[in-house]
Protein backbone atom coordinates (compact mmCIF):
# COMPACT_ATOMS: atom_id res chain seq x y z
CA UNK A 1 0.00 0.00 0.00
CA UNK A 2 1.36 3.37 -0.68
CA UNK A 3 1.83 6.25 1.49
CA UNK A 4 -0.91 9.47 1.04
CA UNK A 5 2.70 11.22 0.14
CA UNK A 6 3.94 8.48 -2.65
CA UNK A 7 0.04 8.33 -4.04
CA UNK A 8 0.54 12.38 -4.00
CA UNK A 9 3.88 11.94 -6.06
CA UNK A 10 2.51 9.72 -8.39
CA UNK A 11 -1.09 11.81 -9.29
CA UNK A 12 1.63 14.66 -9.76
CA UNK A 13 3.77 13.20 -12.11
CA UNK A 14 1.06 11.60 -14.00
CA UNK A 15 -0.70 14.96 -14.52
CA UNK A 16 2.79 16.54 -15.46
CA UNK A 17 3.46 13.93 -18.25
CA UNK A 18 -0.28 13.41 -18.79
CA UNK A 19 -0.11 17.47 -20.24
CA UNK A 20 2.91 17.76 -21.52
CA UNK A 21 2.52 15.14 -23.89
CA UNK A 22 -0.89 16.01 -24.71
CA UNK A 23 0.23 19.77 -25.46
CA UNK A 24 3.53 18.87 -27.48
CA UNK A 25 4.72 15.56 -27.27
CA UNK A 26 2.33 13.17 -28.90
CA UNK A 27 2.75 14.26 -32.36
CA UNK A 28 6.56 14.50 -32.45
CA UNK A 29 6.76 10.77 -30.82
CA UNK A 30 4.02 9.44 -33.47
CA UNK A 31 6.04 10.91 -36.20
CA UNK A 32 9.00 8.92 -35.52
CA UNK A 33 8.13 6.09 -33.60
CA UNK A 34 4.72 5.20 -34.62
CA UNK A 35 4.37 2.41 -37.68
CA UNK A 36 7.76 3.19 -38.57
CA UNK A 37 8.07 -0.70 -39.53
CA UNK A 38 5.76 -3.65 -42.26
CA UNK A 39 5.13 -6.56 -41.42
CA UNK A 40 4.17 -10.07 -43.21
CA UNK A 41 0.29 -10.26 -44.52
CA UNK A 42 -0.15 -12.51 -47.32
CA UNK A 43 0.57 -13.90 -50.57
CA UNK A 44 -1.10 -13.23 -54.06
CA UNK A 45 0.01 -14.17 -57.57
CA UNK A 46 2.05 -11.96 -59.13
CA UNK A 47 0.66 -9.58 -61.91
CA UNK A 48 2.56 -7.49 -64.46
CA UNK A 49 3.85 -4.40 -62.68
CA UNK A 50 4.68 -5.78 -59.55
CA UNK A 51 7.86 -5.16 -57.86
CA UNK A 52 10.44 -8.88 -58.56
CA UNK A 53 12.16 -8.14 -55.51
CA UNK A 54 8.82 -9.06 -54.06
CA UNK A 55 8.41 -12.51 -55.40
CA UNK A 56 8.93 -15.38 -52.98
CA UNK A 57 10.75 -17.76 -54.89
CA UNK A 58 10.59 -20.64 -52.38
CA UNK A 59 6.87 -20.08 -52.21
CA UNK A 60 6.32 -19.44 -55.85
CA UNK A 61 8.38 -23.16 -56.57
CA UNK A 62 6.33 -25.17 -54.40
CA UNK A 63 2.99 -23.53 -55.61
CA UNK A 64 4.32 -23.42 -59.18
CA UNK A 65 2.47 -19.78 -59.53
CA UNK A 66 4.37 -16.53 -59.31
CA UNK A 67 3.44 -15.06 -55.62
CA UNK A 68 4.47 -11.88 -54.14
CA UNK A 69 4.46 -10.94 -50.59
CA UNK A 70 2.35 -8.25 -49.26
CA UNK A 71 2.84 -6.35 -45.86
CA UNK A 72 1.08 -4.14 -43.91
CA UNK A 73 2.54 -1.27 -42.29
CA UNK A 74 2.97 -1.72 -38.36
CA UNK A 75 -0.03 -0.65 -36.62
CA UNK A 76 2.00 -0.77 -33.15
CA UNK A 77 5.42 -0.62 -31.67
CA UNK A 78 6.48 -2.24 -28.48
CA UNK A 79 8.67 0.50 -26.53
CA UNK A 80 10.71 -0.56 -23.57
CA UNK A 81 12.06 1.39 -21.17
CA UNK A 82 15.38 -0.17 -19.88
CA UNK A 83 15.70 1.89 -15.94
CA UNK A 84 19.06 2.35 -14.07
CA UNK A 85 17.59 1.92 -10.08
CA UNK A 86 21.07 1.76 -8.33
CA UNK A 87 22.12 3.43 -5.68
CA UNK A 88 23.95 5.96 -7.31
CA UNK A 89 20.47 7.32 -8.81
CA UNK A 90 19.60 8.27 -5.37
CA UNK A 91 21.56 11.76 -5.34
CA UNK A 92 20.43 15.10 -6.23
CA UNK A 93 22.21 18.44 -5.02
CA UNK A 94 18.89 20.65 -6.37
CA UNK A 95 15.22 19.98 -5.35
CA UNK A 96 14.82 16.37 -6.91
CA UNK A 97 17.18 13.26 -6.76
CA UNK A 98 18.15 11.38 -9.79
CA UNK A 99 15.77 8.74 -9.43
CA UNK A 100 12.82 11.57 -9.30
CA UNK A 101 14.35 12.52 -12.92
CA UNK A 102 13.87 8.91 -13.58
CA UNK A 103 10.52 8.79 -12.97
CA UNK A 104 9.38 11.62 -14.25
CA UNK A 105 10.38 11.04 -17.49
CA UNK A 106 10.03 7.28 -17.67
CA UNK A 107 6.57 8.58 -17.04
CA UNK A 108 6.38 10.96 -20.22
CA UNK A 109 7.80 8.53 -22.68
CA UNK A 110 5.05 5.44 -21.29
CA UNK A 111 2.35 8.13 -21.38
CA UNK A 112 3.43 9.03 -25.00
CA UNK A 113 3.58 5.35 -26.11
CA UNK A 114 0.61 5.09 -24.52
CA UNK A 115 -1.35 7.77 -26.43
CA UNK A 116 -0.36 6.46 -29.67
CA UNK A 117 -1.68 2.64 -28.42
CA UNK A 118 1.63 0.91 -28.10
CA UNK A 119 2.18 -1.24 -25.79
CA UNK A 120 4.87 -0.23 -23.15
CA UNK A 121 7.16 -2.17 -20.39
CA UNK A 122 10.22 -1.70 -18.30
CA UNK A 123 12.95 -3.34 -16.94
CA UNK A 124 14.54 -2.13 -13.27
CA UNK A 125 18.19 -3.08 -12.95
CA UNK A 126 21.24 -2.44 -10.26
CA UNK A 127 23.54 -4.86 -9.97
CA UNK A 128 21.14 -7.35 -11.28
CA UNK A 129 18.33 -7.46 -12.72
CA UNK A 130 15.33 -6.73 -9.86
CA UNK A 131 12.14 -6.17 -12.17
CA UNK A 132 10.37 -6.63 -15.01
CA UNK A 133 7.01 -4.96 -15.41
CA UNK A 134 5.96 -6.68 -19.14
CA UNK A 135 4.89 -4.59 -22.07
CA UNK A 136 1.02 -3.60 -21.93
CA UNK A 137 -1.27 -1.05 -22.90
CA UNK A 138 -3.58 2.00 -21.20
CA UNK A 139 -3.45 4.14 -18.28
CA UNK A 140 -3.46 1.86 -15.37
CA UNK A 141 -0.21 0.57 -17.29
CA UNK A 142 1.32 4.09 -17.17
CA UNK A 143 0.61 4.43 -13.31
CA UNK A 144 2.08 1.40 -12.41
CA UNK A 145 5.11 2.11 -14.49
CA UNK A 146 5.15 5.48 -12.76
CA UNK A 147 4.74 4.05 -9.27
CA UNK A 148 7.56 1.15 -9.86
CA UNK A 149 10.07 4.07 -11.03
CA UNK A 150 9.17 5.92 -7.48
CA UNK A 151 8.85 3.02 -5.37
CA UNK A 152 10.89 -0.14 -5.94
CA UNK A 153 13.85 -0.87 -3.77
CA UNK A 154 16.46 -2.63 -5.42
CA UNK A 155 17.91 -5.31 -3.61
CA UNK A 156 21.48 -4.81 -4.74
CA UNK A 157 23.72 -1.41 -5.07
CA UNK A 158 25.73 -2.12 -8.08
CA UNK A 159 25.01 -1.51 -11.78
CA UNK A 160 25.34 -4.09 -13.71
CA UNK A 161 23.75 -2.52 -17.35
CA UNK A 162 25.61 -5.39 -19.39
CA UNK A 163 23.30 -7.98 -17.95
CA UNK A 164 20.27 -5.87 -18.12
CA UNK A 165 20.92 -4.82 -21.33
CA UNK A 166 21.89 -8.71 -22.47
CA UNK A 167 18.17 -9.46 -20.79
CA UNK A 168 16.14 -6.47 -22.30
CA UNK A 169 17.31 -8.32 -26.31
CA UNK A 170 16.03 -11.38 -24.73
CA UNK A 171 12.66 -9.89 -24.03
CA UNK A 172 12.28 -7.46 -27.23
CA UNK A 173 11.33 -10.04 -29.97
CA UNK A 174 10.49 -8.26 -32.01
CA UNK A 175 11.78 -4.80 -33.72
CA UNK A 176 10.73 -1.74 -30.87
CA UNK A 177 11.96 1.15 -29.09
CA UNK A 178 14.41 0.90 -26.37
CA UNK A 179 14.52 3.88 -24.14
CA UNK A 180 17.72 3.12 -21.66
CA UNK A 181 17.62 5.54 -18.57
CA UNK A 182 20.94 5.96 -16.45
CA UNK A 183 23.86 7.86 -15.70
CA UNK A 184 25.89 5.54 -17.54
CA UNK A 185 28.36 5.19 -14.69
CA UNK A 186 29.25 1.53 -15.43
CA UNK A 187 31.51 -1.13 -16.95
CA UNK A 188 31.72 -3.29 -20.09
CA UNK A 189 28.38 -2.57 -21.85
CA UNK A 190 29.42 -1.09 -25.13
CA UNK A 191 28.99 -4.92 -26.73
CA UNK A 192 25.50 -5.48 -25.74
CA UNK A 193 24.52 -2.07 -26.00
CA UNK A 194 25.49 -1.95 -30.31
CA UNK A 195 23.88 -5.67 -30.38
CA UNK A 196 20.57 -4.36 -28.99
CA UNK A 197 20.82 -0.97 -31.56
CA UNK A 198 21.21 -3.50 -34.54
CA UNK A 199 17.25 -4.75 -33.65
CA UNK A 200 15.84 -1.92 -32.05
CA UNK A 201 15.85 2.07 -32.53
CA UNK A 202 17.71 3.16 -28.85
CA UNK A 203 18.04 6.26 -27.36
CA UNK A 204 20.40 6.54 -24.20
CA UNK A 205 18.44 9.15 -21.66
CA UNK A 206 21.90 10.10 -19.58
CA UNK A 207 20.73 11.47 -15.87
CA UNK A 208 23.20 13.58 -14.38
CA UNK A 209 23.28 16.23 -11.43
CA UNK A 210 25.83 18.80 -11.78
CA UNK A 211 27.23 18.01 -8.86
CA UNK A 212 28.89 14.83 -10.18
CA UNK A 213 31.27 17.36 -12.00
CA UNK A 214 30.96 20.65 -10.20
CA UNK A 215 31.70 20.38 -6.40
CA UNK A 216 32.17 23.83 -5.09
CA UNK A 217 35.36 24.60 -2.82
CA UNK A 218 33.96 23.91 0.80
CA UNK A 219 36.94 22.70 2.36
CA UNK A 220 37.22 19.28 4.09
CA UNK A 221 34.60 16.88 3.36
CA UNK A 222 33.78 13.37 3.80
CA UNK A 223 32.83 11.88 0.55
CA UNK A 224 31.04 8.30 0.35
CA UNK A 225 30.28 6.08 -2.96
CA UNK A 226 26.44 4.97 -2.56
CA UNK A 227 27.29 1.38 -4.56
CA UNK A 228 30.46 0.15 -2.93
CA UNK A 229 29.98 2.33 0.42
CA UNK A 230 33.97 3.08 0.55
CA UNK A 231 34.24 6.62 1.55
CA UNK A 232 37.51 8.88 2.20
CA UNK A 233 37.90 12.94 3.30
CA UNK A 234 39.04 15.12 0.28
CA UNK A 235 40.11 18.76 0.77
CA UNK A 236 37.61 19.92 -1.99
CA UNK A 237 39.29 23.48 -1.46
CA UNK A 238 42.30 22.21 -3.40
CA UNK A 239 43.59 23.15 -6.58
CA UNK A 240 44.47 19.19 -6.90
CA UNK A 241 41.49 18.07 -6.06
CA UNK A 242 39.03 20.10 -8.42
CA UNK A 243 41.86 19.39 -11.43
CA UNK A 244 41.23 16.03 -10.80
CA UNK A 245 36.84 16.12 -10.67
CA UNK A 246 37.26 18.85 -13.78
CA UNK A 247 39.54 15.85 -15.56
CA UNK A 248 37.37 12.94 -14.71
CA UNK A 249 34.50 14.44 -15.60
CA UNK A 250 35.85 14.95 -19.18
CA UNK A 251 37.74 11.96 -19.29
CA UNK A 252 34.25 10.27 -18.91
CA UNK A 253 31.63 12.44 -21.23
CA UNK A 254 34.22 11.46 -23.85
CA UNK A 255 34.39 7.62 -22.97
CA UNK A 256 30.59 7.59 -23.25
CA UNK A 257 30.22 9.83 -26.42
CA UNK A 258 32.17 7.44 -28.11
CA UNK A 259 30.36 4.37 -27.05
CA UNK A 260 26.99 6.42 -27.80
CA UNK A 261 28.37 6.99 -31.55
CA UNK A 262 30.28 3.59 -31.73
CA UNK A 263 26.64 2.16 -30.86
CA UNK A 264 24.88 4.18 -33.52
CA UNK A 265 22.63 5.51 -30.86
CA UNK A 266 20.59 8.71 -30.10
CA UNK A 267 21.19 10.32 -26.59
CA UNK A 268 18.80 13.09 -24.42
CA UNK A 269 20.88 14.20 -21.44
CA UNK A 270 18.73 15.59 -18.72
CA UNK A 271 19.62 17.21 -15.80
CA UNK A 272 17.81 17.06 -12.27
CA UNK A 273 18.20 21.33 -12.04
CA UNK A 274 16.70 21.57 -15.56
CA UNK A 275 13.10 21.42 -16.82
CA UNK A 276 13.65 18.28 -18.18
CA UNK A 277 10.11 17.89 -19.66
CA UNK A 278 10.86 20.60 -21.63
CA UNK A 279 14.18 18.42 -22.11
CA UNK A 280 12.84 15.92 -23.84
CA UNK A 281 10.28 18.04 -25.59
CA UNK A 282 13.70 19.99 -27.16
CA UNK A 283 15.09 16.63 -28.35
CA UNK A 284 11.85 14.66 -30.28
CA UNK A 285 11.75 18.23 -31.97
CA UNK A 286 15.73 18.08 -32.60
CA UNK A 287 15.12 14.28 -33.72
CA UNK A 288 11.90 15.66 -36.22
CA UNK A 289 14.66 18.04 -38.12
CA UNK A 290 16.90 15.26 -38.52
CA UNK A 291 15.02 12.71 -39.93
CA UNK A 292 13.33 15.21 -42.82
Amino acid sequence: MLSDELLKKVRRIEITTQKRVDDVLTGQYRSHFKGQGVQFSEHRLYVPGDDIRRINWNVSARTRDPLVKIYDEEREVTVFLIVDVSASQHFGSSEKLKSEAIAEVGGMLAYAASQTGDRFGALLFSGEVEHIIPPKKGRKHVLRVIRDLLTYQPKSKGTHMEGALNAAGRIMKHNGIVFVISDFIADHYEIPLKRLARKHDVVAVQIEDERESKIPEMGMVLIRDPESGASCVVDTSSYRFQQWIKDYSERFRADIHQIFKGSQIETLKILTKEDYGEAVVRFFRARSTRKK
